[in-house]
């Protein structure tokens, strides 16, 4: 929705084609008006002549005051008001005298004055550099005025001020129609009741009133629109009382709209969408309620509110000041107005002079003398909390006395009484505040706002007589230590209706001269400016500002920086597993700084591949029971945030079913579906689960297997028994599911049931979306970078080359890029218009490692940043004054770009404010540009644990713990059992026939990596780790037996003490071990590693008889020893009754017998369990499992008492010793 654009006029030069007036003044005094009517340019040399300005063709000229100071300004007539588009300047004719810098105003009147701002800002226009040149700019949006003033602010320091100016416009002519707060404008409808659907309501104001009703429109049903000033801010209010939610809607914009300059509003409805659009600041909304169509009956009145008789239309005040260019849905309301001279009364305008301070400013103005009654009342306003409103010293050397804001609050000080006093709060929010200050004898007074109620009293000691000059707003500097003010703080702000000694300060005359003094103040003219609107704070922050500045607080936003800018949260699940996060809910940001916000999800990480899941309200297996009915899904997302990640996902599923009795579906084959549900797009899909888009059937109609074959549904052969249909919905274009409506439910015994899962979606293709850059020159271009007053950059790169550009956008002179400088170095780089500016990060590590390395750069208004992985952040401020805008028109260049050596490398996950750039797709077709990239191992590999092997992938990389004893994507999951009386697993090495040279077993039993594995399966050092927990002793936790009389065993002796014992022949009896004198049975779980290299293990070393070989190893077992042949004695007696607990983490050189037995893989034939081996994380209650028969155990012994047993595992791990030794012997126990 946008009004027609008007057609542009034609630029012409104002100053040469029109008839104008030139006034030439300072601010001592103002000289006759000049009439010019010549035909000139800037091209033309105009002599001097007596007047300080002349326009003469055929000589030089040019004005150049008598005195060149800051109080200097040329000042335009162009009879009535004209739109101005571009003032361009030269010096004074062949001299040394031009202006470096100079500033605009305009006006309407010649009074009340208003700076030209640009990028939020009093704009500083850059001047000449010579007398010749000619600097022309064109204002970045155009200015209606009829008077222009030239200030210079810098001059050429060898000459003095020297200006030639040219101002480029049209004309401009509209009605305006004056409102005096009393007679309101009603535009009566031609049908009495008017229903639209769209409206277009457009008009400019200017008033110096802080409230105010604009327009005004209702229905008797009960809907309103209106248009109103509060607070100096603009307010519109809507209101319909259709449908089931009240429509009510405020929104507010705007700021210090009672400056009494002009002021364009358009308002742009269709249906609940909204646009506001003021002083070219867009707003969008959408309005609350169901209504599409705004009734509104008999007129709608511009000024004020009809008077009806109701409270609420009292209590508004009517608009005071002026309007034009009104428009009502294509009715030009003021040009109606002028037909029927609807004249309202004469509006009497402001005469008010208001004088503009900053920090170096002062206003001096006489009082009485020696009077007993001091009286000061003003009007100020500021963004400053603390400031200097008003000093004066009393005469007879009795102090003085000093009114200041400070907090926020107005306080009055008399020094040598030490008496302080104040009132107000929150006096620094911009708006006109009124104080009035009286003091006498014993007496004073201090009012805020003409609030007589709240005013402040004392009656405390007090000596009172007034003296000869009063200070606003600061004091010269040459005044006496003694005399100055206990305020340090300037007043910056402005001020108007400035009384003294009840009589009101005529500013013009101290303008003239003629009265006091002043230093860099500004008189007829307030230049506050709100820098907070429009709102550079992002999603939701809150702007606080001050004079020269403004802060964003970010708190509970779920963002940050200057600008609340950047997301603190992940962009998806994937991102967080790559921190190393386990499964759990967690806070995501899809679009990163855009404009959806953080949504919480779960995160299953127990796969390869990452699940997000997003839940709502409906619960499982919701009856349905009316004949047409309508279930809502509520998700814990809006329907944009979970489009996002949708969109990005790889795979996307949600289930649904329909339980049903005599409850029909899809009426398949041919029939009309009797239920459906709506997806993303709000349309109607009529597909189930386990089917696709446009094929109307489920899934046992897909697979062939419905309960009656002549129907495409279970649901539809109209059973009077249950019947289910059910099945995965994957279009993920499609999804979420955000209602079902059942239909074949109005015949008796007919019920149905609902369920719909959560969406689940896999994968991030974002994340991973990845370039490789084959040569120096090769490119990826993409169209141009929209990152006006903010802008953020973020992706990864890995690359071996030293140098390259990673991407530049460029504009007229505005351009921004990131570049690797050198090894070391990343480089970001910008100019807005102020000149270029860069940042560097200097990493202490090469950059060029051809390992991943994340870049974040930023610019706003506020600062520029960059980051390099983890290093300190590297922030540059933005100038208070100047450019704030980045304004390109080159393509987006990513990798070379003009000629540059561009980058060599990969890319991966650029996005730009939000936006993630699919570097594969143009990649495809783009020479010496490759998609996707190798070698994320280099960089992720660390994350695969506990001798997990990295796997490369196409898009990312994938832990193999296949050769582990862990489990999970990064083989961190323990792998544990809860062992019962009686239960083993044996783990065979091999068989007695299988040939020594068995590759897999080989492989298996080394503990080093198989191309240097030995050619037999004799072990010279082994690597043992495991970890168990248990309350009864003794036991056999581990046993490792041989072909031959070799054993190896780990044992819990009745003692709970823990004990090793080998024997690897060439001794009588077995070495043992007693590691550890405490109770290892005790419930808590304890991890053993053990590693022997020939003789030597831990702190201990087999005798040196013993051999150093294990021979032919033959099993493992564990929880109980089941072997044939000699078995060690006290591991016989320790064998009974078995081990009872849980093991975990079982790992034997590469041998992980615990895991093959419960994760079947190549190796699973080698594992033989007796009992029921029940998974544990062993840090919680197992299952408890009726214990072994006596039939089916050996090893039974008959006056052992066999029970269930509930075996309570606790979670940490027990504070224990732990032992190191330099090189490969260690043990550890914990």
């Amino acid at each position: 929705m946008h009004l027609k654009k008007k057609k542009k006029c034609a630029c012409v030069s104002l100053v040469c084609f029109q008839v104008v007036w030139v006034l030439h003044c300072s601010q001592l005094g103002c000289l006759p008006a000049i009439s010019i009517f010549t035909m000139c340019s800037l091209k033309s040399q105009c002599l001097r002549s007596k007047s300080p300005f002349c326009f003469n063709p055929s000589g030089a000229g040019g004005w150049s005051p008598s005195d060149s100071d800051h109080y200097q300004w040329l000042q335009v007539d162009f009879g009535n008001r004209k739109q101005i588009s571009a003032v361009a300047t030269q010096g004074r004719y062949s001299s040394s005298d031009w202006v470096t810098q100079y500033r605009m105003l305009y006006s309407d009147t010649g009074r009340n004055w208003k700076p030209y701002h640009q990028d939020g800002n009093i704009w500083a226009f850059p001047g000449n550099t010579n007398s010749d040149s000619v600097i022309r700019h064109d204002l970045q949006h155009p200015v209606i005025a009829r008077y222009v003033r030239i200030v210079p602010l810098d001059w050429n320091e060898e000459g003095q001020i020297g200006l030639r100016i040219e101002v480029y416009g049209c004309s401009y002519w509209a009605d305006v129609i004056n409102f005096d707060g009393h007679v309101v404008l009603p535009y009566r409808f031609r049908n009495k009741k008017m229903k639209t659907l769209k409206d277009v309501i457009s008009l400019k104001f200017k008033t110096s009133e802080s409230e105010g009703v604009i327009f005004h429109g209702e229905g008797q049903q009960g809907d309103y629109i209106t248009l109103e000033l509060k607070k100096a801010k603009l307010h519109i209010l809507l209101y319909n009382q259709l449908g089931s939610i009240y429509g009510h809607t405020s929104v507010m914009t705007g700021s210090l709209l009672d400056d009494h300059h002009w002021h364009s509003i358009i308002i742009e409805r269709h249906g609940r969408n909204i646009n506001l659009t003021l002083d070219r600041h867009m707003q969008h909304f959408r309005t609350n309620g169901e209504f599409d169509y705004l009734d509104l009956d008999y007129e709608i009145t511009f000024g004020g509110m009809p008077f009806s008789g109701k409270p609420s239309s009292n209590s508004r005040k009517n608009f005071k000041g002026c309007m034009e260019s009104i428009n009502y849905n294509g009715n030009n309301i003021t040009d109606l107005a002028k037909r029927k001279k609807l004249e309202p009364s004469n509006v009497v305008r402001p005469h008010t002079v208001p004088v503009f301070f900053n920090a170096t400013s002062y206003l001096e103005v006489p009082g009485r003398p020696s009077q007993d009654l001091f009286s000061v009342s003003f009007l100020f306003r500021t963004w400053n909390p603390n400031g200097l409103l008003v000093f004066s010293n009393f005469a007879d050397d009795l102090g003085n006395v000093e009114i200041d804001i400070n907090e926020g609050k107005v306080s009055d000080i008399f020094k040598k009484d030490t008496l302080k006093f104040s009132a107000g709060s929150g006096l620094n929010d911009g708006q006109w505040h009124e104080v009035r200050f009286l003091a006498k004898e014993n007496f004073a007074v201090l009012t805020i706002d003409g609030d007589e109620a709240s005013a402040v009293r004392t009656n405390s000691p007090l000596q009172v007589k007034t003296g000869e000059k009063y200070f606003f707003g600061g004091f010269p500097v040459q005044m006496n230590d003694s005399d100055h003010s206990l305020f340090q703080h300037s007043f910056q702000g402005c001020m108007q209706f400035i009384h003294v000694d009840d009589q009101l300060v005529d500013l013009h005359a101290v303008e003239q001269g003629q009265l006091g003094s002043f230093a860099n103040v500004t008189i007829d003219m307030c230049a506050i400016i709100d820098r907070c609107v429009p709102n550079h704070c992002e999603h939701g922050g809150k702007c606080t500002q001050t004079w020269d500045s403004f802060k964003c607080t970010c708190d509970g936003t779920g963002y940050s920086g200057a600008t609340c800018h950047n997301s603190i949260y992940e962009l998806s699940c994937e991102a967080y597993k790559h921190l190393g996060r386990t499964s759990n809910y967690y806070w995501i940001d899809p679009d990163g700084s855009g404009a959806l916000g953080p949504l919480k999800v779960y995160c299953n990480m127990t796969e390869d591949k990452v699940w997000t899941t997003v839940y709502h309200d409906l619960p499982m297996q919701t009856s349905v029971g009316v004949q047409l009915s309508v279930l809502q899904l509520n998700y814990s997302a809006t329907m944009d945030q979970i489009s996002a990640i949708t969109s990005s996902a790889e795979y996307c599923e949600q289930f649904i079913s329909y339980s049903c009795k005599m409850s029909r579906l899809l009426n398949t084959p041919e029939g009309n579906p009797y239920t459906w549900w709506v997806g993303k797009a709000n349309e109607k899909h009529y597909y189930w689960g386990g089917s696709g888009p446009g094929i109307q059937k489920c899934a046992c109609g897909i697979e062939r297997n419905c309960t009656d074959p002549k129907y495409y549904c279970n649901c539809d052969a109209d059973y009077k028994q249950w019947r289910k249909d059910t099945g995965m919905l994957s279009y993920k274009e499609h999804l979420p599911v955000s209602q079902v409506v059942v239909g074949d439910l109005d015949r008796p015994g007919s019920e149905a049931k609902i369920s719909v899962g959560p969406v689940r979606c896999q994968g991030d293709r974002n994340y991973w979306n990845a370039a490789s850059f084959v040569t120096s020159s090769s490119y990826l271009h993409f169209s141009t970078f929209q990152g006006e007053t903010s802008a953020d950059i973020s992706f990864y790169f890995k690359t071996s080359a030293s140098d390259g550009v990673f991407l530049e956008n460029l504009g007229n002179t505005d351009f921004i890029k990131l570049e690797l400088k050198s090894a070391t170095e990343v480089s970001f780089s910008f100019d807005v218009g102020n000149g270029p500016v860069e940042i560097i990060v200097r990493s202490p590590n090469q950059l060029n490692d051809d390992q991943w390395h994340r870049v974040n750069a930023e610019r706003n208004v506020k600062q520029a940043s960059l980051q390099v992985d983890q290093l300190p952040l590297e922030v540059r401020k933005a100038p208070t004054e100047g450019h704030t805008r980045l304004e390109l028109y080159s393509q987006l260049y990513v990798g070379a770009a003009g000629g540059q050596r561009g980058f060599l490398g990969c890319i991966r996950s650029l996005r730009m404010n939000g936006v993630t750039l699919d570097l594969e797709e143009r990649a495809k077709v783009t020479p010496g540009v490759k998609p996707g990239c190798s070698g994320h191992c280099t960089s992720y590999g660390m994350y695969c644990a506990n001798g997990g092997k990295c796997v490369e992938k196409y898009n990312g990389y994938s832990c193999d713990c296949s050769r582990t004893a862990y489990d999970g994507p990064f083989c961190i999951k323990d792998v544990g059992a809860f062992f019962e009386e009686g239960m083993w697993l044996r783990y065979n090495f091999h068989s007695p026939g299988t040939s020594v040279k068995d590759l897999v077993s080989r492989t298996l039993l080394s503990s080093t990596d198989p191309e240097t594995t030995a050619t037999d399966l004799d072990l010279n050092k082994e690597e043992l780790s495991f970890s168990f927990s248990t309350t009864k002793s003794p036991c056999v936790l581990l046993y490792i037996s041989s072909y031959t009389q070799d054993f190896m065993a780990v044992l819990v002796k009745p003692s709970g003490n823990l004990q090793i014992r080998y024997s690897l022949g060439g001794t009588k009896e077995p070495y043992n071990i007693d590691v550890d004198h405490r109770n290892m049975a005790n419930g808590q779980p304890h991890t053993v590693n053990i590693t022997r290299n020939g003789r030597d293990i831990v702190l201990y070393s087999l005798p040196t008889t013993s051999d150093t070989q294990f021979n032919s190893p033959k099993a493992l077992f564990l929880g109980k020893v089941i072997e044939i042949g000699k078995i060690d004695q006290d591991i016989y007696k320790y064998n009974t009754p078995g081990f009872t607990g849980c093991l975990s983490r079982v790992q034997f050189n590469q041998i992980a017998p615990l895991k093959a037995a419960l994760r079947p893989t190549n190796v699973s034939s080698h594992v033989h369990i007796q009992g029921e081996l029940v998974e544990s994380n062993c840090g919680a209650s197992p299952l408890t499992i009726p214990p072994m028969s006596a039939a089916t155990d050996p090893w039974h012994l008959d006056s052992g008492k066999l029970g269930f047993i509930l075996c309570l595992l606790c979670l940490g791990i027990h504070p224990s010793a732990s032992f190191y030794m330099r090189g490969d012997r260690y043990i550890h126990l914990s």
